[in-house]
């Protein structure tokens, strides 16, 4: 199928724009070792957004994958993931800081470095939601797609390098009209010790809508019950 729009970001790219309902974007791996941090918010109540622990919890997972759903802070689905080569996105280490970059790369700035100076996901994040009137109070856990963390018995994170590869995707099919704002820093504990981000390709597809059956609506209970919240509110808006 023919995408409707797409885009490459290189580097430390960041992006934002309202994705509609029932349409599809597709993430690629063009390197191999991309990590893509993603805020979600409902495209017209912006208060409405991405919830790391409802998302969680509802669906008994510590990471997400194929079929599994992405949950809003008002019990509806903002996105299902419906195909994916990676099979483990990290959901609970969040996104880099100035002060971590600078420890980890040392300092380049845009006087030293101009457009490959080193940006952090926390500066890309406010960036982009300032352009949609949000900002460091609408700032929440993030999606690392393409990263994957594993624990330690005794709960110690640690950082799978070899995860994701050359030509990897992830497919969210959007349940609601939505915000989508990303950033492709590398992942706070990719333990590289050179600043370089890779790659990544956006890709959005029309999707045909899903019906009842659908395997991220039958996945969990919770997100069947998240799935009708959602139709209600379209059915009510329109």
């Amino acid at each position: 199928m023919t995408p409707i729009y797409q885009l490459e970001l290189n580097g430390a790219g960041m992006w934002s724009r309202i994705i509609g309902r029932h349409k599809t974007l597709r993430l690629t791996d063009l390197e191999g070792g991309a990590n893509v941090g993603m805020l979600l918010y409902h495209a017209t109540e912006r208060h409405e957004r991405y919830n790391m622990p409802d998302t969680l919890k509802g669906q008994h997972i510590f990471y997400l994958r194929s079929p599994y759903c992405l949950h809003s802070d008002m019990g509806r689905l903002l996105a299902s993931i419906t195909q994916d080569t990676v099979g483990w996105h990290d959901t609970v280490c969040g996104g880099s800081d100035a002060a971590l970059v600078a420890q980890k790369y040392g300092e380049n700035t845009f006087q030293s470095g101009r457009n490959s100076f080193y940006r952090n996901a926390r500066e890309c994040f406010l960036i982009e939601l300032s352009k949609w009137g949000l900002g460091e109070r609408d700032l929440v856990p993030n999606i690392n797609w393409f990263s994957k963390v594993v624990s330690d018995d005794v709960g110690k994170l640690s950082f799978v390098s070899t995860h994701s590869k050359a030509g990897d995707y992830v497919d969210l099919r959007f349940e609601m009209d939505t915000l989508v704002v990303l950033n492709t820093c590398q992942h706070p504990l990719d333990p590289d010790p050179e600043y370089r981000p890779r790659r990544v390709k956006l890709e959005v597809f029309p999707s045909i809508v899903p019906t009842l059956e659908d395997p991220s609506f039958t996945v969990r209970p919770e997100n069947e019950r998240a799935r009708q919240n959602t139709e209600d509110f379209y059915l009510l808006a329109q």
